[in-house]
């Protein structure tokens, strides 16, 4: 056997892990300012809350646009220097106890607003400083913002966790489980060989599904992965699958959601070769590209003229798990398409490298 350990699954692990492991994420989350999510959510909490304060003073519209762009000279340098501080800090913040990173965020905030507020006095936009007022506003404003980015660090876990599950459902169907273990006892007298091998990877695909969930894993491993499962359908469908694989070792890095690309595999066979007594083309892209890593997945579809009814059509269970675990891991840096193209249905994913 090429590697009879797979054939094992793993020891259980306590139920506690789990409970520590979304600790940690929390615990990284509180000062994770460096994401362009939370720099755009910042900046447009603080701009909202300009916009609608300077409403209560405005006499006209006309004042109103002067007195929020006087306030904004202040508030988005204020809160810029926030984010920067909080990006640079974050390591160190994160060895503190969490009522004291707390405190030391909210300190920082206040630093922030007073910061803001000095540029205004300086420049003779305003004539009297509101220091304290300026610096218990920043407190406040800081935050609110690290409490979002704990509800959110916390939402991350059962999330997770509640898309793993339903993806599971959605990917090792029992026709597939059936057909392959049909297949497999169909080789075993005449290419014993092959049957192994095949039941190697069937055992190799369900202790992955089957273990602890991870939080990311590299798009290395999930290639690996979705070629296991790739040989397994090469098997049943022979000549009626044709794979093309296009690799750049260059964004092998990336980080991915744990499962990802297997289940977008399995569509483009269900929905690609299944259907069509012709087969199907499938090809599996990657590349890097500068500081991004692109991963594609294209399928052609079947022909008309094999359908003696319209072909089924996906309810989008799989895509929408996809798109909703790539945004929980890179938030607003995650980029993802489907759709046809021409005579293809592809899938199209962007994430950053190293991050």
């Amino acid at each position: 056997m090429r590697n009879p350990a797979i054939l094992s699954a793993p020891p259980s692990t306590p139920a506690r892990k789990p409970a520590r492991a979304a600790a940690r994420v929390v615990s990284g989350g509180l000062f994770d300012a460096c994401q362009i999510g939370v720099v755009l959510r910042a900046v447009l909490l603080v701009e909202a809350v300009v916009g609608v304060a300077t409403l209560f003073l405005a006499r006209s519209p006309a004042d109103w646009l002067v007195l929020s762009a006087t306030v904004t000279g202040g508030a988005l340098p204020a809160t810029l220097l926030w984010l920067v501080l909080a990006c640079a800090l974050k390591k160190l913040l994160a060895r503190l106890a969490r009522p004291a990173q707390y405190a030391a965020g909210a300190a920082l905030g206040a630093v922030a607003a007073l910061y803001g507020c000095a540029l205004l006095w300086l420049t003779g936009v305003v004539a009297a400083a509101p220091w304290i007022a300026s610096a218990a506003a920043g407190a406040m404003f800081a935050g609110l913002i690290m409490a979002g980015l704990v509800l959110r660090a916390r939402g991350r876990t059962p999330a997770a966790t509640t898309a793993r599950l339903e993806e599971l459902q959605a990917r090792i169907r029992p026709h597939f489980l059936f057909n392959t273990l049909n297949t497999a006892i169909a080789l075993v007298r005449e290419e014993p060989a092959k049957a192994e091998a095949m039941l190697e990877d069937l055992a190799e695909l369900f202790r992955r599904a089957l273990a602890d969930p991870e939080q990311a894993v590299t798009l290395a491993d999930e290639i690996a992965l979705a070629e296991r499962y790739l040989a397994i359908e090469q098997v049943r469908f022979g000549e009626r699958l044709a794979i093309r694989w296009d690799l750049d070792p260059a964004a092998s890095a990336a980080r991915l959601p744990a499962l990802l690309l297997q289940p977008l595999v399995e569509n483009a066979v269900k929905h690609g070769v299944e259907p069509s007594p012709e087969g199907a083309q499938l090809r599996i892209r990657t590349e890097r590209r500068g500081a991004l890593a692109v991963i594609e997945v294209i399928n052609s579809l079947p022909p008309l003229r094999w359908a003696e009814q319209p072909l089924p059509r996906g309810h989008g269970i799989a895509l929408a798990n996809v798109r909703d675990r790539l945004r929980l891991l890179h938030d607003v840096q995650a980029q993802f398409s489907a759709g046809l193209e021409q005579k293809n249905y592809r899938v199209r994913i962007v994430v950053p490298l190293g991050s």
